[in-house]
């Protein structure tokens, strides 16, 4: 088996990463997208994983508004900001979301790598709707509960990325874009 060759804006996003040390923060991330009425939609989410070379993971409730809008329009953009590296990375691409209809198996074996803390928002009410202040809101969901149908995975194919390096004067914008390969090409910031 091989390994997939990576990206070249990779080892920039890991070196990133590393320099953000172990703070929460280093892994929100905010996803935007188009809703039916046509206006933009944006949220923070908790990055998960790279799935493939080109490929970010996240997870989400399919209770959500956002899975409505995905699927109006699967097309999404991402911004990821490391404070301390002083870097700003936007993600473009398309996004596959993988629930207990169409891969339970996947969602299974993710569900089961999360802590009973980090389940708990999917045992909470739905998402968006009018706050009853009676519903309970676990604090976890233990290994033996079930994973529930409305616990999804986000995969997005990332087809262009965007880099802005705010360190130095001036500052760096670079931008990846994909066919088959990846095109670089150095922008003003």
């Amino acid at each position: 088996m091989t390994t997939p060759v990576l990206p070249p804006w990779r080892p920039l996003i890991k070196a990133a990463q590393r320099r953000e040390g172990r703070s929460p923060s280093a892994r929100w991330l905010q996803l935007a997208t188009v809703g039916q009425n046509g206006h933009p939609r944006v949220r923070t989410l908790v990055f998960r994983a790279w799935t493939d070379a080109n490929q970010l993971e996240l997870f989400t409730d399919t209770r959500s508004q956002k899975i409505k809008d995905l699927d109006y329009q699967p097309a999404v953009e991402i911004c990821w900001l490391f404070t301390k590296a002083r870097e700003q990375y936007r993600f473009g691409g398309v996004a596959n979301v993988i629930n207990s209809d169409n891969n339970r198996e996947v969602c299974l074996q993710k569900w089961l790598g999360l802590s009973p803390s980090g389940r708990s928002v999917w045992g909470w009410p739905s998402p968006g709707e009018v706050l009853n202040r009676h519903a309970a809101f676990p604090e976890v969901l233990s290994d033996d509960e079930p994973m529930p149908d409305h616990f999804s995975v986000l995969r997005i194919e990332i087809d262009h990325v965007e880099r802005l390096h705010l360190g130095p004067h001036p500052h760096h914008r670079t931008r990846w874009q994909r066919n088959q390969n990846w095109r670089t090409e150095e922008l003003n910031p």
